[in-house]
């Protein structure tokens, strides 16, 4: 089971901090996400204190959860960000997030994102390919600025993680592959307009063993030896995100051991260490609340139908991944198996098969765990279901820091065309 600190039984009662979730559930109705304010920020300190003795730029990765209460609690702790599009950096800036903290990611670039990012003045570009280089020099010159870079290694390293977010393998789309970095960055040094400075990699997400990072890590450090010998005044190295959470019984490294292998693998080499971590500040910080709508008996198996569906998380369909599921009434002694499953017209919109749970019944109140991360993020209004709201607690207080869009706003959001 994951250790949910930030969200304990009080008397028999799953509170988020401390506040009764269903409370929360009858001010805002369900389904919620719902976010440890005081959990995130003892994620990013516990990562702080371990990286203490290394000049580290902490750079939250936005992907994770975007919302601007989240930023913006990240911001006033000292977070950098790590974007991956445009409209992350109008995110990250608008938290409070300096320019100067922010490493723009991503594999596709585009020229007004390249433009609108140089005119930022961002600390530096993580550059993903010969083509992504080039347009960058030009947009660069054009504007008459310098572009500070780093190019995305890819080391063909396996993660041991999921298919779907493992990024270090050689047939992955992410980087420039190892075997070609050199001339990579030999082309760097010859466009105009850019400053060669760093060297980023990042091998996945959801890494539960601190091997794979260890391998990337002295592959990079080769690397780099061998481009200061090149020539290249190297002084950066991203060293990615990717550190796990417990969403069943993962046995985690911890924030200390992480930066214990990147410090024996890299401080030799005495450049700043930009780290980019999401999910294990985020993750385990959230949960999502919905309520049962049916108990409904099947020829083998009985069904327990909540009011959250597949649209609001799509983790358990896309990746077939697990979250803990709990009963925010704990009083209950009895047990029941049941398939867990949404409203969402897709038999893929399924959380968990032959679940043992507790008992439940029409309207009571169920926690999806580890929501934090990947959840309302990726969420759509699939089947016109509304976005679920976010709350946001810290101690004895709440607030929801997104709205639940009317039926009327989003239907209105559509424009017919006189012709029709």
């Amino acid at each position: 089971m994951s250790t949910q600190k930030h969200f304990p039984y009080v008397n028999n009662k799953m509170f988020a901090e401390k506040v009764d979730l269903s409370n929360i559930a009858h001010h805002v109705g369900t389904p919620f996400y719902c976010y440890s304010n005081t959990a995130i920020r003892q994620n990013f300190q516990a990562y702080e204190h371990a990286f203490s003795s290394q000049d580290t730029l902490i750079c939250y990765a936005v992907k994770a959860n975007g919302n601007q209460a989240v930023l913006s609690t990240l911001a006033k702790i000292g977070s950098g960000a790590d974007v991956v599009s445009m409209g992350e950096i109008l995110r990250a800036r608008a938290a409070g997030i300096p320019a100067e903290k922010i490493v723009y990611s991503g594999v596709a670039k585009a020229e007004v994102e390249i433009e609108y990012a140089l005119n930022e003045g961002i600390f530096q570009f993580n550059v993903e390919s010969e083509p992504e280089l080039e347009l960058i020099s030009q947009v660069a010159k054009r504007l008459d600025k310098v572009a500070a870079i780093a190019i995305r290694i890819n080391p063909d390293v396996c993660a041991n993680t999921h298919a779907k977010i493992s990024t270090g393998k050689s047939e992955n789309k992410f980087g420039v592959p190892i075997s070609k970095a050199r001339l990579a960055y030999k082309q760097a040094a010859s466009l105009p307009n850019i400053k060669v400075q760093g060297v980023d990699v990042h091998i996945g997400s959801q890494l539960t063993e601190l091997a794979p990072f260890q391998e990337a890590y002295q592959r990079i450090a080769q690397l780099i030896v061998e481009l200061r010998s090149d020539g290249h005044d190297i002084s950066v190295v991203d060293i990615g995100g990717g550190l796990g959470i417990t969403y069943l019984d993962e046995s985690i490294p911890s924030k200390q051991a992480y930066a214990d292998v990147a410090q024996a693998q890299l401080s030799h080499l005495g450049c700043k260490i930009v780290i980019e971590p999401g999910r294990s500040l985020l993750g385990n910080a959230g949960v999502l609340v919905s309520s049962v709508v049916f108990v409904k008996t099947g020829e083998e198996r009985q069904f327990l139908i909540l009011d959250v569906g597949m649209n609001d998380l799509v983790r358990p369909s896309m990746y077939d991944a697990y979250h803990e599921i709990l009963a925010v009434d704990n009083s209950s002694t009895e047990l029941k198996t049941y398939d867990v499953v949404g409203p969402v017209c897709e038999t893929g919109d399924t959380f968990a098969k032959a679940r043992t749970v507790k008992e439940s019944k029409s309207g009571d109140l169920i926690a999806i765990m580890s929501c934090g991360a990947y959840g309302a993020v990726m969420s759509s209004t699939y089947n016109t279901r509304m976005l679920a709201p976010e709350v946001m607690v810290k101690e004895n207080e709440f607030a929801i820091i997104r709205q639940r869009p009317s039926y009327e706003a989003v239907i209105n959001a559509d424009n017919v065309p006189s012709w029709v």
